[in-house]
């Protein structure tokens, strides 16, 4: 008989690709099933990035790669640290990978030893807590309200720390929330991180050219904690890439040559073709994703004012990113048709099932009280959710 390993059996699976899986199933038992579950932008792959790879192939970029990826990619993702953000990192301080997911498991495998804690703002990405628990970390996880915009305060930062903490990870703009943190909150964070060099901060900032409230801003860009953080980015979301697989760090050089060494004994180099299209991106004005930002703010609009129009839905307004988070629980106790929902799981189960539209529950991302509503979708597709799910809650007494 085979025996799994712990480190295996102590994992979760990621609950946004657990409702894809099983919306895909329903939709192949023939049931009209609207998924807004999974984090994917509904637009294509700008063309010319897409012609950037057919040049690659043509010029034959499709040997291996070095592992922390392409001089030429490195300098030009150089480039645009300092031209969106402010931040000096040079190519020798970045590391390519495939995807940002990748770049995090690689910083925390570089810094976390058994035992050390890791502190992660909560609502927080479902992959946070299970790669720090890979590296046999221990996640200490900080509340974060939707009162608060859920957003933690340099107090409640502070008051997490301990002699055992080696490292915070938070995302802005955020998923699951679509919160994002002003310069101002940032620098609440940078105050209270200086006092305690030895943490290092994930800074994952996916998101940042999906935002509606104006500038993105880093946490890297205060002096006094520049050497403790790692700014992690990629071109899934802006970009419309999700498919080609490519995340990068910009990091203290002691950092980055950790994850060279651990992605090194991994997976090597991602994809020379990817590479070659992402330095097309990277170049680029990103006046070009006006027009689909633009289309992610009028679903915005549109989600929250179903919303709103819904009798015991608490929603704040999300300043980025493509999602609504909103807050469930008064529904806690109501039954419909023999089911009786519970908590978050039992609604997403619930909405499946009555109203025929795929969520994924807070719980995932650490808040019990909410649902996760990814608007990467068509207008037309989100009103029809909106309604179905505003029937279905109707039903409930």
């Amino acid at each position: 008989m085979i025996h799994l390993s712990d480190r295996l059996m102590a994992m979760e699976e990621s609950a946004t690709i657990a409702m894809s899986r099983k919306s895909r199933e329903l939709k192949a038992e023939g049931k009209d099933i609207i998924s807004l579950s999974l984090g994917e932008p509904d637009f294509f792959t700008p063309q010319f990035i897409k012609d950037a790879a057919v040049e690659a192939m043509d010029n034959n970029f499709t040997m291996y790669t070095p592992v922390q990826g392409y001089d030429d990619l490195r300098e030009s993702i150089s480039k645009k640290f300092k031209r969106d953000n402010g931040l000096d990192y040079t190519k020798d301080q970045i590391v390519t990978s495939t995807g940002a997911k990748q770049s995090i498991a690689n910083v925390v495998l570089s810094i976390i030893n058994p035992g050390d804690e890791v502190i992660v703002p909560a609502p927080y990405w479902v992959s946070y807590l299970e790669i720090v628990k890979v590296a046999e970390g221990i996640p200490v996880v900080i509340k974060a309200g939707i009162d608060r915009d859920f957003k933690i305060s340099g107090k409640q930062l502070e008051a997490a720390i301990t002699p055992k903490t080696k490292m915070l990870i938070f995302s802005t703009p955020c998923n699951p929330t679509g919160s994002v943190y002003t310069k101002e909150e940032l620098k609440e964070l940078a105050d209270v991180l200086k006092k305690y060099p030895q943490i290092v901060v994930i800074s994952d900032e996916i998101y940042e050219h999906i935002n509606f409230m104006g500038k993105h801003e880093s946490l890297a860009q205060f002096p006094e904690v520049y050497n403790q953080v790692v700014t992690v980015n990629g071109v899934s979301k802006a970009w419309a890439m999700t498919g080609w697989r490519l995340g990068y760090i910009g990091a203290p050089k002691a950092i980055a040559d950790a994850c060279t060494k651990v992605q090194g004994q991994f997976t090597s180099g991602t994809c020379s073709i990817t590479q070659k299209a992402t330095i097309a991106a990277m170049e680029a004005d990103p006046i070009v994703l006006k027009e689909m930002i633009t289309a992610f703010n009028k679903r915005r609009v549109l989600v929250l004012n179903a919303l709103n129009n819904m009798k015991g839905v608490k929603a704040n307004v999300p300043a980025g990113a493509f999602y609504v988070f909103p807050d469930v629980s008064s529904f806690f106790g109501k039954s419909y048709n023999g089911t009786t929902v519970h908590n978050a799981d039992d609604m997403c189960l619930y909405l499946l099932d009555e109203a025929l539209v795929a969520l994924v529950t807070g719980d995932a991302f650490g808040d019990q009280n909410c649902i996760r509503i990814s608007y990467a979708a068509s207008d037309e597709t989100l009103i029809e959710a909106m309604k179905r799910i505003k029937t279905a809650l109707e039903k409930l007494n």
